[in-house]
């Protein structure tokens, strides 16, 4: 068996609310839309290199104290990748050279998920 792909399924309280994030923030095409009653319940965003399912999810904001999911991003340009979050409004970590050779920064997205934009420190 040879797998070719795997789409990562990430539920949001507020799926307008939460493409913000992954279409202005990432830079991330949505398509594939499903709605319910006129409203978004699932969407696909993407681009070349990756593609994750966006789900209506039941119930509740996630609480402040619960990880979920955690995504690792490789960004061509890391303070550029920062740059645009920040001006979207997010609250972005500053940029740190990590032991273990990676320079990163945190997000928190709209739902609550944190995402880890990194390079390897000489790419820098």
């Amino acid at each position: 068996m040879t797998i070719k792909s795997c789409i990562p399924v990430i539920p949001s309280a507020d799926l307008e609310k939460s493409l913000r994030f992954w279409v202005e923030g990432l830079g991330l095409t949505a398509d594939q839309e499903m709605r319910h009653e006129g409203r978004l319940i699932g969407c696909m965003v993407h681009n070349e290199h990756t593609y994750f399912w966006l789900n209506q999810r039941a119930g509740e904001p996630i609480p402040e104290e619960y990880h979920g999911i955690g995504l690792y991003w490789a960004p061509s340009d890391l303070q550029e990748a920062r740059e645009r979050l920040r001006e979207l409004g997010y609250h972005v970590s500053d940029i740190e050279d990590r032991d273990y050779g990676q320079t990163e920064f945190f997000v928190t997205d709209d739902d609550g998920y944190s995402h880890c934009f990194g390079v390897a420190t000489k790419a820098r």
